[in-house]
């Protein structure tokens, strides 16, 4: 089990400190987003093998709901997520001039709660149908289908929200001083929602 929640903690520092170091010194640009979706994208490859490669809360509730994780490794597996992003986050303080929470876009609440529960449903449910249905097993592109979804869902959602669709990735955020606490839980309660729905819409869309 440590093998997994280590490759679990190693993704999501990735994932995180490519968001940060990404979009606090390239901008607000393509650069980002096409970053941020292609450092999850190998390291889904990468560790997709030992841990599930899920580096987010939200898509291991989502895959304990499918049956896909055991419900005894989701809170280690949460705070494996949790502790690389937050790690990642101190790291990116120290390389990059990190804008504070109060000169970053300020979000409409309910515009933030859309966005951030549609794509992370969309995350969630294009991860449990390409990297754990029994009918896509041994497929090449899942890591490419879930790099693509969070690509996408960056492009779609600037301006709405953080284009978190993660936990992980919003409680990394505040740990840059980049976000406020009381978005970054909204945020995270709406992307662990999203992850429950997906769970559930799985098993009535899947063959398994």
């Amino acid at each position: 089990m440590f093998r997994k929640f280590l490759v679990e903690f190693i993704g999501t520092f990735f994932l995180v400190l490519t968001v940060g170091c990404t979009v606090f010194s390239s901008g607000n640009g393509v650069i980002p987003a096409i970053a941020i979706g292609v450092i999850l994208m190998v390291m889904v490859y990468a560790g997709g093998h030992v841990s599930g490669g899920h580096y987010n809360p939200a898509v291991s509730m989502a895959a304990a709901m499918r049956g896909a994780l055991p419900w005894r490794d989701i809170v280690p597996y949460w705070i494996a997520q949790i502790a690389g992003g937050m790690v990642a986050a101190l790291l990116v303080k120290y390389l990059v001039v990190v804008t504070p929470a109060e000169n970053m876009a300020q979000f409409n609440l309910s515009s933030l709660i859309i966005a951030e529960f549609l794509f992370t449903f969309a995350l969630c449910y294009v991860v449990l149908h390409v990297a754990t249905a029994r009918n896509n097993e041994g497929n090449s592109f899942y890591g490419l289908a879930i790099g693509g979804t969070v690509l996408a869902g960056i492009f779609a959602t600037a301006g709405l929200c953080y284009g978190a669709f993660n936990p992980a990735v919003a409680a990394g955020l505040w740990t840059m001083g980049a976000a406020i606490w009381k978005i970054v839980w909204i945020t995270g309660l709406t992307n662990l929602i999203a992850g429950t729905l997906a769970g559930l819409v799985y098993k009535i869309t899947s063959n398994d």
